[in-house]
């Protein structure tokens, strides 16, 4: 008898758009009928394998498997796990999957999810693999955008800070290049510019128009989306010119005078400082309830994975 196929998600690429709405489609429904979905995965069990620090993530899996009718077993950082004492992440993955029906993992090391998935019975799903890949972070961004926007397509979306490191930037792309008439406002320190594979294979590939600027001011009355990332000390070779460029790209009321009323800004959180607080309570600010629709993203992928009706 044949092995049935585990479907497992590690990137955001292995989606197609149909696949993405879909689950958009889930995950409305389960917002708008929550009790439907109570019961679903009752007598299910979802694994958290956390071998680096996270809160979000971890905890939203969790209340997304709870919400479901499901339980949750696992552990929030290698030094509570037998990695402390060299086991390797197949031998986890092998052991783990004997225990529950479904595993979330984060690890510090890129492709570990990869490995974790070609040794496993039950699905994987990538909860972020150093600065790879982060999917689910990325279902989230499309979710909030399609509530907030009502839309995927005929978008402005700017995107700011960090672009050459940020791992969830280069995931929104790559997603949001599948859909028809996007253009990219790319903001950043000339240090931190989105990378040139980037822009070549997917921006260039997909003839997706964009625009590289310094200035946060440039097209703020352009933008249809503003996502926000942190421009990080570390990544300056130059402490004069971090020091210069650090309080540019804070998000402050006063930047936002001539954006549009209807302007959504995201960002994947954690906030240190590059959105004042003066800006929580704008009604443009999307960040908190955009990690509340990580709950019922998550759900609507659990219950594909797990192949649940």
């Amino acid at each position: 008898m044949r092995k049935k196929e585990v479907k497992h998600l590690i990137s955001i690429d292995q989606l197609s758009t149909q696949e993405i709405d879909n689950l958009i489609k889930v995950a409305n429904n389960i917002i708008t009928n929550p009790n439907k979905y109570k019961e679903k995965c009752n007598g299910k069990i979802l694994a958290t394998l956390f071998f680096e620090p996270s809160t979000r993530t971890r905890l939203s899996f969790e209340s997304a498997m709870l919400r479901l009718g499901g339980n949750v077993l696992g552990f929030s950082e290698a030094s509570s796990s037998s990695t402390a004492k060299g086991e390797s992440v197949a031998d986890t993955i092998k052991v783990v999957s004997g225990y529950a029906d479904i595993i979330v993992m984060r690890h510090p090391k890129e492709g570990a999810p990869l490995v974790a998935c070609h040794n496993s019975d039950i699905p994987i799903i990538n909860a972020g693999d150093g600065g790879h890949n982060h999917p689910t972070q990325t279902l989230t961004d499309l979710l909030t955008i399609h509530r907030e926007k009502g839309r995927l397509n005929n978008l402005v979306i700017g995107l700011c800070g960090d672009l050459k490191f940020g791992r969830t930037v280069h995931s929104l792309i790559s997603a949001m290049s599948k859909y028809e008439n996007i253009k990219f406002i790319l903001i950043s320190p000339e240090e931190l510019q989105l990378p040139e594979y980037i822009k070549k294979d997917i921006l260039e590939k997909n003839e997706i128009e964009y625009i590289e600027t310094n200035d946060i001011l440039e097209y703020m009355s352009k933008l249809d989306i503003l996502y926000m990332t942190r421009v990080q000390k570390e990544r300056f070779f130059n402490e004069a010119d971090y020091i210069r460029l650090k309080d540019y790209y804070i998000l402050d009321s006063n930047k936002l005078g001539k954006a549009k009323e209807d302007l959504c800004i995201m960002h994947p959180l954690p906030r240190v400082n590059e959105i004042s607080t003066s800006v929580d309570n704008d009604p443009r600010a999307k960040y908190f309830i955009q990690a509340k629709y990580g709950v019922y993203i998550r759900m609507a992928l659990i219950l594909k994975l797990l192949e649940v009706e």
